[in-house]
């Protein structure tokens, strides 16, 4: 009796939020795969998914730099942020990371209120790219802490939010609900002058019963009412943004692709820069920035890992699992995924292609435990599913 070993295994995961990049996460499940099958081809591809670990992924795989900028944290306190200048073919490209300067690891848990964080930090990293002279900005939304539909942003590029009184409102989502008409004649004089484009999760949309506040509210921290209060708030936003704003008019601010991307960011940067709103994996990993094709990879390998913090119900609506399986199904390639916790709806990712899911936990534990010893669970999750994989193929060997 012979059993099929695989010979080279794809490991293409997201990272873990608030826990690992997915450099890291790659890494660990590679390890725990070679445990099992110490002479396997492990090719690793960390999925650049527009959150964390974006821009230094990137700048990694094209021969880039990351410039440091010391920026506005979505609460108001000073941090050390990131943006990447690209090199190779992509020289001149720009990355900026939301996450960087305005995810929900910079908030801390006892001050999550996505009605009072802020973009600010994101417009000034975006202002600190153009200053260096990018000729393309690449912004990646994901693993936002803020829900302030890009007002935040915009006034740190120079644009100027007004009441009906005409003074400018504070900073947070829900001030907006005051917001009557923009000032942007003080707007960075090269926010027109380069292409800008968010690598987005298109599923997202700003207002509505799917809009953000609705949706993701709850996860940055806000109460029932709270949210009710942000989702006034950001349809009063869309009104201004209609109205007032140079690129408004001409596109769906409510409900339009990618829209409610990082807490509205997209619809508040695409209305007033003109921004192009792109489906993340499009820009990311099928246009012209990394060297190597995860398409090309995945046509050689005998199955596929991907992995993320959290399977469940949203894993189907764009996040890094569901792309992974779309183009392994393509590819005739089997899937296992790994998550940190499998939640409610977790089943539904077998309709997409994922063929097995497993979780890193084996026992309850506290979430703070869970971060800590991170690596070491993906390493003993992913050494479990492999030893279930080859368990399998020795029943259908011997059922042959």
């Amino acid at each position: 009796m012979s059993i099929h070993i695989p010979q080279r295994i794809l490991v293409a995961p997201s990272g873990f939020k608030e826990s690992l990049d997915a450099e890291a996460v790659a890494r660990a499940i590679a390890a725990g795969v070679r445990r099992v099958i110490p002479g396997v081809q492990v090719d690793e591809f960390p999925i650049p998914d527009g959150g964390e670990g974006t821009a230094a992924a990137l700048a990694t795989a094209t021969g880039g730099e990351l410039v440091p900028v010391v920026v506005t944290g979505p609460v108001g306190d000073p941090v050390t942020a990131h943006f990447a200048l690209l090199g190779g073919a992509s020289r001149g490209t720009a990355v900026v990371e939301m996450a960087a300067a305005g995810g929900l690891r910079l908030v801390p848990r006892d001050r999550r209120d996505p009605g009072a964080t802020s973009t600010f930090g994101v417009g000034e990293l975006i202002a600190a790219a153009l200053d260096g002279g990018a000729e393309r900005i690449i912004v990646g939304c994901g693993d936002s802490g803020t829900s302030d539909g890009g007002a935040g942003a915009l006034e740190a590029l120079g644009v100027r939010i007004l009441d009906a009184a005409g003074a400018v409102l504070p900073r947070g989502g829900r001030h907006l609900i005051d917001a009557a008409s923009l000032d942007i004649t003080g707007l960075h004089p090269r926010a027109g002058e380069v292409e800008i484009v968010l690598a987005c999760n298109i599923h997202n949309v700003l207002c509505g019963p799917r809009g953000v506040a609705r949706v993701f509210g709850p996860q940055k921290g806000a109460s029932p009412d709270e949210v009710e209060q942000l989702s006034a708030a950001l349809d009063t936003w869309a009104d201004v943004l209609e109205r007032c704003s140079p690129h408004g008019g001409a596109m769906d601010v409510r409900t339009g692709p990618g829209s409610g991307a990082s807490g509205g960011l997209g619809a508040g940067l695409a209305a007033v820069l003109g921004a192009r709103l792109a489906p993340r994996f499009e820009v990311l990993l099928d246009g012209d920035l990394l060297p190597c094709s995860l398409d090309d990879l995945m046509a050689k390998a005998d199955m596929v890992i991907t992995a993320e913090g959290a399977i469940d119900f949203q894993t189907p609506r764009g996040k890094v699992p569901a792309e992974v399986a779309m183009r392994a199904r393509i590819a005739g390639v089997p899937v296992l995924g790994i998550a940190g916790s499998l939640g409610e709806g977790a089943p539904a990712v077998h309709d997409i292609g994922i063929g097995a899911i497993a979780s890193i936990l084996t026992v309850p534990m506290q979430l703070e435990q869970a971060v800590e010893q991170g690596e070491e669970l993906l390493r003993d999750a992913a050494e479990r599913s492999m030893r279930l994989v080859l368990l399998g193929s020795a029943l259908a060997a011997r059922g042959a």
